[in-house]
């Protein structure tokens, strides 16, 4: 048994002054109780976060990672406060991404005791627009195909979470609506779409949106298209890269307020260099370079283009962010990490006996100082 204490713990739902939280030798919580007499630092225990967008970290990428490597990637989210993340794909030719899918599959199934665990998969392509690709490889985008998603699923061994689609790709609709079918959570993302092709995605299942701003329609006042429908909507979840490069603040703060402290997910969409120094990566089957703060498409790069290829960004650093740039407080900005990731895949967010006991610990000054897995410090 271990037994936390702090000055408060905050939940989705609230907080609790002076908690004693017991969490049992099977990592979940037993007990919750306050206690103003026993001694405690100035201190405030959150959940644990909850990336459902990272490709990779520590110089490994999740698509041809060994188990070794997972095992120093898994270790490196959890020094940044991640309990829980989707290792997430980029689009590449089908076997290799078949490859990467077993390879993937096996370490959600492997045992994890005092690391970040992957609890599923985030394929992100390659079901999407020419026109809003980013770095994903032209030649390997592929039209929507129901029998091609299904191939993909059983190569994961069902642990396809959330898929990133274009919905206004001839076929999108089909396999949302089998996505959806199956409880597989879909994105909408890397899309040109218009306004009503968003809507009719977002009727056809779709529950969240894909890095919002990058790679995606430009908002016009007339023709709001994929953006402006994304802010707008009351029922989609939205995910932003808050590493102050791929979104300017004053936009940072419109997504916060549009879609409200209930919609709005933080993702790092981080890529093998983060927690590295800069240099050279790579992210899925092409080269990035990395150099003060920006991961750059190489081939680009090269040709005197900058193309974001993902970040560097980590969870404790977006989640300081969201606060410095919007004025949130530490329960918002947290459960933009946690509780709305996990209510958008379907998962339970509460804090109560019987669920896990991930927990981050923040000192008085907002700093992330330790990261707790299954009740057991891992820094």
């Amino acid at each position: 048994m271990q037994t936390l204490t702090a000055r408060r713990l905050l939940t989705p739902i609230g907080s609790v002054e002076y908690p004693v939280i017991t969490v049992g030798d099977d990592g979940l919580i037993a007990e919750i109780e306050s206690d103003p007499t026993l001694p405690h630092a100035n201190d405030t225990l959150t959940a644990a976060f909850l990336d459902v967008h990272t490709h990779g970290g520590m110089s490994h990428d999740v698509m041809t990672a060994s188990p070794k490597d997972f095992v120093e990637f898994n270790r490196f989210l959890a020094t940044r406060g991640v309990g829980q993340y989707l290792a997430t794909t980029v689009t590449a030719p089908i076997d290799a991404t078949l490859r990467g899918l077993e390879a993937i599959a096996d370490e959600i199934e492997r045992a994890h005791d005092g690391v970040a665990t992957p609890i599923g998969v985030h394929l992100e392509g390659p079901f999407i627009s020419h026109a809003k690709r980013g770095v994903h490889p032209e030649g390997d985008i592929l039209p929507p195909s129901i029998e091609l998603f299904d191939r993909f699923q059983a190569a994961a061994r069902g642990h396809i979470r959330l898929i990133t689609i274009a919905p206004e790709i001839p076929g999108a609709l089909d396999l949302i609506a089998h996505c959806k079918a199956l409880g597989v959570r879909v994105s909408l993302g890397h899309t040109n779409a218009t306004s009503p092709e968003t809507q009719a995605g977002i009727d056809a299942g779709a529950s969240s949106a894909t890095h919002t701003y990058n790679a995606m329609r430009a908002l016009d006042h007339r023709a709001p298209g994929v953006l402006g429908t994304v802010l707008d909507s009351s029922s989609l979840f939205a995910e932003l890269i808050c590493d102050g490069i791929h979104v300017a603040p004053e936009l940072v703060r419109l997504w916060l307020k549009a879609k409200g402290p209930e919609l709005a997910i933080l993702v790092t969409d981080s890529m093998s260099a983060a927690g590295m120094p800069d240099g050279a990566y790579t992210l899925g089957t092409f080269d990035v370079a990395v150099a003060e703060g920006k991961a750059l498409l190489k081939s680009d790069l090269d040709r005197g283009k900058e193309t974001l290829a993902g970040s560097i960004l980590t969870m404790d650093k977006a989640v300081a962010n969201v606060q410095a740039m919007t004025g949130a407080s530490l329960g918002i900005a947290v459960n933009l990490a946690s509780a709305n990731p996990a209510r958008m895949l379907g998962l339970e967010p509460a804090i109560r006996p019987g669920t896990v006991g991930n927990f981050n610990r923040f000192a008085a000054s907002g700093r992330l100082e330790q990261t707790i897995l299954r009740g057991k410090a891992v820094n």
